[in-house]
C-alpha cells in the first residue's frame, strides 16, 4: 500500500532535508521547541521561499509546536503564553504552507479537576484562528496528562466538539507515546478513531522502553520494545502520512523508511 513517509528534520532547509532521505514529506520546529521566544523561520529566503520551494519540490511541510505549549494547565503563567505561543505558530506555519501543526496535549496539576483541562481545550481552541489543521498528538507520560489515556483523549475530544473550528482540529497519533502510555497498539487505531473520527498523521517512532512505562524515548524501528508487526499494522490500518522521529540522521531515516515499507 501506498503511504506517504517522511521524518523530523533540521528547520534550515527542510527541501534539501527532505531530497536527501527521498521522502515527500518533513517535519520540523521554527524555533525553540523548549521556548516561549515565538517562532523563527531560518530558510535562507524567509517563508514565502521556503513554501514555494515546498510546492515546486512536491514535498509536505508539517510543523511541531514547541514541547512547552500546554493550553490546558490551570496555571495562568503557562497557560496563557501558551496560547500566544500557539496562535504565533500556527500563523507561521501558515505561511510557509504547512498542511498541520502538531502540538501535545498538556497536562494539568496533581490535584486539578481533568475536566478544567478539557475546558482549558475549549477555550483554546475558540481563542485561536486555525488557518491551518490543528494536530493534537498523545503523549506518553504523566497521570494528569490529557491525552496519555484514552478517556482523557475522549474528554479533549468532548469539550471540543461544540467549537466552531472543530473540522479543523485532528489527530496525530505517535506509536512510541501509544506503547509507553499504556494503549495497546493491537486496538489503538481503532479506539482512537471512535474518538476523534480521525487519525491525521502518524508519528512511527519504536520505544525505547517497556509497555506502560510512561517514558518517552524514541528507537530506531525494529530496535526498540514494539513488535515489528504490531508496529506496521498500525500505520496500515491508520493509513495516514507517516513521520518518523527516530534517531539518528538521513542514513538512519532512509533505514528505517525502508524497514517500515517491507513490512507494509
Amino acid at each position: 500500500m501506498d503511504i506517504k513517509i517522511g521524518a523530523h528534520v533540521d528547520q534550515t532547509d527542510p527541501i534539501a532535508q527532505a531530497q536527501a532521505r527521498e521522502m515527500p514529506l518533513v517535519q520540523f520546529f521554527l524555533g525553540d521547541p523548549q521556548g516561549y521566544k515565538g517562532p523563527e523561520v531560518q530558510y535562507a529566503d524567509g517563508a514565502a521561499a521556503l513554501k514555494a520551494a515546498a510546492e515546486a519540490a512536491g514535498v509536505d511541510l508539517y510543523v511541531h509546536a514547541p514541547y512547552i505549549v500546554n493550553v490546558a494547565t490551570t496555571n495562568n503563567r503557562i497557560r496563557i503564553p501558551s496560547r500566544k505561543l500557539l496562535q504565533q505558530h500556527v500563523d507561521a506555519a501558515a505561511e510557509i504552507g504547512a498542511k498541520g501543526l502538531i502540538v501535545h496535549g498538556g497536562h494539568v496539576n496533581k490535584d486539578d479537576d481533568p475536566g478544567v483541562g478539557f475546558d482549558n481545550w475549549r477555550k483554546a481552541i475558540d481563542a485561536t484562528d486555525l488557518k491551518i489543521p490543528l494536530l493534537i498528538e498523545n503523549t506518553a507520560g504523566g497521570g494528569n496528562a490529557m491525552t496519555r489515556y484514552l478517556d482523557r483523549i475522549a474528554g479533549v475530544w468532548d469539550a471540543i466538539s461544540g467549537c466552531e473550528q472543530a473540522d479543523m482540529v485532528g489527530f496525530c497519533l505517535d506509536t512510541c507515546h501509544a506503547h509507553a502510555g499504556g494503549n495497546p497498539l493491537e486496538t489503538v487505531v481503532a479506539d482512537v478513531r471512535a474518538i476523534t473520527g480521525r487519525i491525521d498523521l502518524v508519528h512511527c517512532n519504536d520505544s525505547r522502553d517497556e509497555f506502560d512505562s510512561g517514558a518517552d524515548r524514541h528507537a530506531n524501528l525494529g530496535a526498540g520494545k514494539i513488535d515489528a508487526d504490531l508496529l506496521a499494522s498500525v500505520i496500515r490500518d491508520a493509513g495516514a502520512p507517516v513521520m518518523l522521529e527516530t534517531p539518528g540522521a538521513a542514513a538512519q531515516h532512509i533505514e528505517d523508511a525502508a524497514w517500515l515499507r517491507e513490512r507494509l
